[in-house]
């Protein structure tokens, strides 16, 4: 669009209203007495000049207040609603979501799963919401920040009358020519001595201080869009990791997040307890009745997989840390934290049968089931062979009344064996748990006889990697630093012009017009100017006294 020229010369912005170089009102209006809004020093905005296309409708859009401050309020009611129970993440690693919440948190957690809201926080609409408070930010910001800087760079010393009258502080003295030089003067070193700077055209002054003050919600701004940007940074891949891990004594398994890169190992797991004739926790384990923990610790070693000389190689497992892990004491390498969350002792590893003549009681053979990755089929000799038909390392019952297994955990492993021998060639079918020993298929010859079971220890470890902290940080101190800025400073500028004849003072605060006023003062103390008046305050008084005479009346 055209620009709109002022009788300075100046060309502004179409839908500026107030000149940025002289101040003068571009309005049909000059002589109202409405103070001018100085809030954005009148300058064009963009979501204000151009409302006709649908770019120009979301930009106008995004750059609102109000749709801010509702982005602001869905998000927190939205974050919450995902308090009020643990999400997914922090639910036990073993249990099925959609059982849990209604077993734990009754009608009110089968809700709290059925919505979605167990995983809130990476679901498609909260980002969503997210991404918007975002955009919001740069848009509202871009929207205000350019057209204020350009306004505040390009303004003169010299203002228009009518800007000039129609500041909220604001008077006018009558003093001899003479004597002005001299006041001028006067009043430029104490506003200097203030902290003012002080420009000066044409025999008049103006004195700013504070100008960055402006800003300071701008850099909360700033602050804010770095804060979001590292929060939806930690749904990428590789960015962020909390996540944990179960590891026997022994095994190596794969650190969650790093795609094979880094394997670490459970060495041993140690559980050490208090000495019921220690001197300080003695009595305290005599009352409980109860042994008193001192340490739970892993002993485990790190390994990273180094790059493959040829096609098809995997490369080698490279030893690249060795750390005892305790509660508070982690191992660290690499940005990755890893601490003891949590251990299972005498976890079932291996479980041991033989095939057992129920006539004779003769045993033949023997059977070592490794509950984790048991063979299909075990061969006993001389035409003897065990099948497993089925297995359940986590037995239950469904409701559909049909075996089933809640994990891959063997806390209640179940099988269901096929037994071959040459007395019986088309075999029979055996169902095996902890004691327990059915025939669903009517009786057998043969059963399967418990020997032996072998235990281990397992301990659970926290994998941590945060790639956005520093950015996070760095959010949290740019908004503090804006926060500081805009709080603790204000921005103050005082005309003060030769205009008919007269001295013209004017001010102008983003806030705290009271220590403007005084500043005007103290420059002014010791001259024949008068003092300017707080023109809304003086309106004000205008309105109280008319009504304060019709109550006398009454």
């Amino acid at each position: 669009m055209k620009k709109v020229t002022c009788e300075c010369g100046h060309k502004n912005p179409h839908g500026t209203e107030i000149c940025e170089s002289c101040g003068k009102p571009i309005e049909e209006n000059l002589e109202q007495k409405k103070l001018l809004d100085m809030r954005y020093e009148g300058v064009a905005r963009r979501s204000q000049t151009y409302t006709t296309t649908i770019i120009d409708k979301i930009w106008m859009f995004f750059s609102s207040v109000k749709v801010g401050i509702w982005l602001i309020v869905l998000t927190l009611l939205a974050s919450a609603l995902g308090t009020l129970f643990p999400q997914e993440m922090y639910i036990p690693p073993t249990a099925n979501p959609s059982i849990y919440y209604a077993e734990e948190y009754g009608y009110l957690g089968e809700i709290y799963y059925l919505l979605g809201l167990h995983n809130l926080y990476s679901s498609w609409w909260y980002m969503l919401l997210v991404a918007g408070l975002g955009v919001s930010l740069i848009i509202a910001s871009l929207d205000r920040v350019v057209p204020l800087h350009r306004a505040l760079k390009t303004q003169r010393v010299t203002r228009h009358a009518n800007f000039m009258k129609r500041q909220r502080v604001f008077g006018t003295s009558s003093i001899s020519q003479e004597e002005v030089d001299s006041t001028f003067s006067e009043v430029r070193e104490r506003l200097e001595a203030n902290k003012y700077k002080i420009s000066e055209e044409n025999g008049n002054l103006v004195a700013e201080k504070g100008r960055f003050a402006r800003w300071g919600p701008y850099v909360n701004h700033i602050g804010l869009i770095l804060f979001l940007i590292g929060c939806m940074l930690r749904y990428f891949p590789g960015m962020y990791i909390d996540e944990h891990v179960w590891i026997r004594e022994g095994d190596q398994v794969v650190v969650p997040g790093t795609e094979g890169q880094y394997y670490i190992e459970n060495d041993r797991f140690l559980l050490e307890f208090y000495d019921e004739n220690d001197e300080t926790f003695g009595e305290a384990i005599e009352r409980s009745g109860n042994p008193v923990v001192k340490n739970y610790q892993t002993d485990a070693r790190l390994y990273e997989r180094t790059d493959a000389e040829t096609v098809g190689d995997l490369g080698e497992l490279v030893e690249v840390a060795e750390h005892p892990i305790r509660v508070n004491f982690p191992m660290s390498h690499d940005g990755f934290n890893f601490y003891q969350l949590d251990y299972k002792l005498n976890e079932l590893k291996t479980m041991s049968f033989t095939l057992e003549n129920k006539e004779t009681g003769d045993t033949y053979g023997r059977m070592d089931i490794d509950l984790y990755d048991p063979e299909p089929s075990y061969d006993l000799g001389d035409g003897r062979e065990v099948i497993i038909r089925d297995y359940f390392p986590d037995y239950f019952l469904n409701n559909d009344n049909v075996p089933s297994t809640r994990s891959k955990i063997p806390d209640n492993p179940v099988f269901i064996f096929e037994m071959i021998t040459p007395d019986t060639p088309e075999g029979e079918v055996s169902f095996v748990g902890i004691r327990q020993n059915l025939e669903p298929l009517g009786e057998n010859d043969y059963k399967m006889t418990f020997v032996d079971v072998e235990t281990n220890n397992v301990t659970a470890l926290g994998v941590r990697k945060d790639r956005t902290l520093p950015i996070l940080i760095a959010g949290g101190v740019i908004f503090m630093i804006g926060l500081i800025q805009g709080s603790y400073w204000a921005h103050r500028r005082v005309w003060v012009q030769r205009i008919n004849g007269e001295v013209w003072i004017a001010g102008h605060t983003n806030k705290n017009w009271l220590t403007l006023r005084k500043d005007i003062d103290e420059a002014i103390k010791e001259t024949n100017l008068m003092s300017p008046l707080d023109q809304v305050e003086e309106k004000e008084k205008e309105v109280q006294v008319p009504n304060q005479t019709n109550k006398n009346e009454d």
